[in-house]
């Protein structure tokens, strides 16, 4: 299997990510640049990108060997050429695509992605608060229709490597919109800020690994506007820098609410599979009901790009 081993790009990388946080962080205390550092927010991020490479070096074979047994099935041994390369990566970046939609959409995966979410900070030392706990999601086989195709588990991991690599530097408020062909084909800092929002008009958009295409393909872009500018953070932060409480927050509660006393087997699986905010008697915010709520305060802006078309939106009802 010598043919299939591959540089570890993020690992090549990770000199360019300090240099590049220094700088931002010299910019930003010096005035130079917008953005936002805070000493503690910026350690839990580089604790939790720290436990992400040792839980990915510990548990990362458990789904890279269920990918190479996959293999033995393959369809197409589609070999290593230019081209294999660059269509792995287009259709590993939709795979990312539906991965990254359905994290925000079924609270079982946003257990495992919210904590990316939970700095109210924008900045470079953001993009390495990363998960722990992405196994257990069982979402690595959305990998195993490319591995079926013949694209070698190898291939998939490198070339996502490059992927993980373009959306580090998109964390940052320092850099403003950028030339329109870049915006307009491209994950951008600007598009990227929207997704990290807790702006109604913001929830749920713009899902994009590094080509925004797929959210304009699929109506889950939404542009930033300056007039509206990012708020960051998830809707209920948790008011903590323990990197422990950062990983581990929302399995707990998830387990808490699918276990309390009294429910029914439907309503305990609402509340492993449902969308975070899902209560079975309707009482908490989803994403849906906070857009409906502004947009109640705000009828101008009803029908406009991550907003529902009018206010007569129909309350939750109960399980």
């Amino acid at each position: 299997m010598n043919e299939y081993q591959f540089p570890a790009v993020t690992q090549l990388a990770i000199p360019f990510f300090v240099a590049a946080i220094l700088i931002e962080l010299w910019l930003v205390r010096t005035g130079r640049a917008r953005g936002e550092f805070e000493t503690r927010d910026t350690l839990t991020s580089l604790l939790m990108g720290t436990g992400n490479v040792v839980s990915g070096l510990l548990l990362g074979i458990v789904s890279y060997t269920a990918l190479l047994w996959l293999w033995q099935f393959r369809f197409f041994d589609l070999g290593l050429s230019v081209w294999v390369f660059v269509v792995a990566f287009l259709l590993d970046d939709l795979r990312y695509y539906w991965y990254h939609r359905i994290a925000h959409r079924v609270r079982w995966v946003w257990a495992e992605h919210v904590n990316h979410h939970s700095s109210q900070h924008y900045n470079l030392s953001t993009a390495l608060r990363q998960s722990w706990t992405g196994l257990f999601t069982g979402m690595f086989v959305l990998q195993a229709p490319l591995v079926l195709l013949g694209f070698h588990p190898a291939v998939i991991a490198f070339v996502f490597g490059f992927n993980l690599v373009w959306q580090f530097w998109i964390h940052t408020e320092t850099i403003g919109k950028m030339w329109k062909p870049i915006e307009l084909v491209f994950n951008t800092p600007s598009h990227h800020r929207v997704h990290h929002a807790t702006n109604p008009r913001y929830l749920d958009a713009n899902y994009a690994g590094t080509l925004i295409i797929w959210d304009r393909m699929f109506g889950t872009f939404v542009e930033e506007l300056e007039e509206d500018r990012p708020r960051y953070g998830i809707v209920k932060n948790i008011g903590t820098f323990n990197p422990l409480k950062v990983a581990f927050h929302e399995w707990i509660g998830m387990f808490r609410d699918a276990l309390s006393p009294g429910l029914t087997v439907r309503q305990r699986l609402g509340y492993l599979f449902q969308p975070p905010g899902w209560s079975h008697d309707g009482s908490r915010e989803t994403s849906e009901s906070l857009k409906a709520a502004y947009v109640r305060r705000n009828p101008a802006e009803a029908g406009k790009p991550g907003l529902p078309p009018s206010v007569a939106v129909s309350a939750p009802a109960a399980d």
